[in-house]
């Protein structure tokens, strides 16, 4: 049987308490969800008005905070064991793949800047073994922390560390059918036509649609580039059938609006089932919510347990179906090579383009 776990305190401001001292309990909550969702909902557009950089920050403190909530469950069940060291790998093995992921985001970004800083150079030249050095130090304290009477439930929670919610799931039939039909149903025309509408405005300002790039010269980063195809206006045929319904022949639009059509259609039919694993996951340990951290929502994890799902989505669908090659971070490679290897690379690139025609073959480089 799986241990109760402790349920969380009530973390509504007190503020709020009183303004609503006079509602019944479901009116209460109503209005607390209602002001927190607006709340939430200005912040977040505060943030992408701040930037990238922001956004970054944003991204890396919801991560921190969901793994936080998942790791606090493990830990307030099984926290009587008195598991040795059970928080402290938890949280140095999360800092060994932010480091890795980050890290080769980072290099990424500021590949010219960190060429010009030889302590930053060994860091990027050999940022895996080092990261493969740090989880494998963790590896070596989790094997030392072994207690011989609890060895099957430190391995258990090995994998929730690694995995946070790799955990099977039985009786789905007791999952919210009101919850799933009304995502499902109400949820798949609104978000098709909210992201096909959406994406037409979006696709109009540049700091929607261009790369984030490093500017080493003015030291920030820059949202500006002329936009690619995706994002230019290009006239497309109406289908016969749908001809005689909306009279139209053409019709202008970006082609960016068909991706979204896409993306829009994962995010109401496949994304919810993230929840329903979460909603799932709760009702395993007998929880209402992750955490109490928004009051009237539970915790981060409880708002964001679709987005993950959909997050990876975007990134396989951008990289399978829509991501080219990109010349500005093609360029930062080429800087980095030794003087020779580039010399090669330009002698192979004019010969390529004097066979194409591109170059005349008089040309002097």
């Amino acid at each position: 049987d799986v241990p109760d776990v402790p349920p969380p305190t009530d973390s509504t401001p007190e503020i709020l308490k009183r303004a609503l001292s006079g509602l019944s309990a479901r009116w209460k909550n109503w209005w607390i969800r209602g002001i927190l969702t607006l709340a939430m909902i200005s912040v977040f557009f505060l943030i992408i008005y701040l930037g990238s950089f922001m956004l970054m920050l944003l991204v890396l403190s919801i991560q921190v905070k969901c793994y936080h909530e998942i790791i606090t469950i493990g830990y307030r069940v099984y926290h009587s064991y008195d598991l040795p060291w059970f928080r402290s790998l938890s949280w140095y093995f999360l800092l060994c793949v932010n480091y890795f992921f980050y890290g080769e985001t980072v290099a990424d970004y500021f590949a010219t800047f960190v060429q010009r800083r030889e302590q930053l150079q060994f860091l990027i030249r050999y940022h895996r073994f080092i990261s493969f050095a740090l989880y494998l130090t963790g590896f070596c304290m989790f094997v030392l922390s072994l207690v011989k009477k609890h060895y099957r439930l430190q391995f258990y929670m090995f994998a929730w560390t690694h995995v946070t919610l790799l955990i099977t799931v039985t009786q789905s039939h007791l999952l919210s059918p009101k919850k799933t039909w009304e995502g499902f149903i109400g949820g798949f025309f609104s978000t098709v036509v909210f992201g096909f509408i959406f994406s037409y405005f979006l696709a109009q300002h540049q700091y929607f649609v261009c790369p984030v790039e490093y500017n080493s010269e003015t030291n920030r980063f820059m949202t500006e580039c002329e936009p690619s195809e995706l994002f230019q206006m290009k006239k497309y045929s109406v289908p016969p059938l749908l001809q005689a319904v909306l009279g139209w022949e053409t019709v202008n639009m970006y082609p960016f609006q068909m991706h979204s059509i896409a993306l829009s259609t994962f995010a109401s039919l496949i994304g919810p089932f993230g929840g329903f694993f979460a909603s799932g996951f709760k009702r395993a340990f007998k929880i209402k919510d992750f955490a109490d951290t928004i009051p009237g929502h539970g915790g981060i994890m409880d708002r964001f347990d679709c987005q993950y799902l959909m997050a990876t989505f975007v990134h396989v669908y951008i990289t399978s179906f829509i991501r080219g090659p990109n010349p500005s971070k093609l360029l930062k490679q080429l800087l980095i090579l030794q003087p020779e290897q580039q010399l090669s690379v330009y002698k192979t690139l004019k010969s390529h383009l004097v066979e194409k025609g591109i170059l005349q073959p008089s040309l002097r480089g």
